[in-house]
């Protein structure tokens, strides 16, 4: 996108979160973990209504490697800072489960999805003690093949960048000047040692080409797995909706939202 598109969409969505709010009293609560979108997300929210309005959450699980990277939007952003370890609450959990002789084992499905619904969990016990709202931070890209967490990271009260594709998110980062090792961190949910594209099979640029201009993969094998993402996630665009912002910009006829 070029500059005066950029922004434009920023004022875009400064201007629909100052909206979203205007008849609000409590803060925008949001989870801070380093990676781009809640960067991204935290600047904004910054931007809309004050530093002094924004709750920024850090949840580890235990011990982080790269806590120092959800510090840093702290420092860029100036909002508030609550600290939550998950570590002890997680591990309690898992254990209970175990107890039981008809488990066997914690599947991957439990493993990868169960903290990011621990942490939602807390940023709503936030929410209750600040009578605020939690903010969404996943992307386009994120809800079309449904790589978020149902029951976590894709739940909120409202969705500043949810019709952003991911490239455009980067894009939207380099413009605001956030910290160039955060915004082009690779995603990963940082349990497995695996990124995101090594889980699914392409690249968001793959993915986002589809989305944004209708350039369907070339691989067939790479159509199909996009296609079965998609349809496999149906049920989180159905039962999900949350606010979010309007971004005019076309959609393929090949997805549904």
């Amino acid at each position: 996108m070029t500059k005066d598109l950029l922004e434009q969409y920023t004022e875009w969505i400064v201007s629909w979160i100052k909206d979203f709010f205007k008849d609000k009293f409590g803060p925008a609560i949001i989870g801070v973990s380093g990676g781009k979108d809640s960067t991204i997300c935290a600047a904004l929210l910054a931007r809309a209504l004050g530093p002094e309005r924004v709750i920024g959450v850090q949840m580890p699980d235990g011990k982080q490697p790269d806590i120092s990277d959800s510090d840093q939007v702290f420092n860029v952003t100036h909002i508030k800072k609550l600290f939550i370890n998950i570590g002890k609450t997680y591990s309690e959990l898992k254990n209970s489960f175990l107890e039981n002789q008809e488990i066997i084992a914690l599947t991957p499905g439990f493993i990868t999805n169960t903290p990011a619904r621990l942490r939602m969990t807390a940023l709503y016990g936030v929410a209750a003690l600040y009578g605020g709202l939690v903010c969404n931070t996943c992307n386009l890209s994120e809800r079309i093949i449904g790589w978020e967490t149902y029951g976590g990271d894709g739940f909120g009260d409202f969705s500043p960048i949810g019709n952003l594709t991911k490239s455009e998110v980067v894009e939207l980062g380099d413009f605001l000047e956030l910290p160039k090792e955060l915004i082009h961190k690779v995603p990963s949910d940082g349990m497995c040692g695996e990124t995101d594209e090594d889980k699914f099979g392409f690249s968001y640029d793959t993915l986002d080409s589809w989305i944004r201009f209708g350039l369907r993969p070339k691989s067939k094998k790479v159509y199909n797995r996009i296609l079965e993402l998609h349809k496999k996630s149906s049920f989180k665009r159905e039962n999900i909706r949350i606010p979010t912002c309007e971004i005019r910009l076309q959609v393929s006829k090949d997805f549904d939202l």
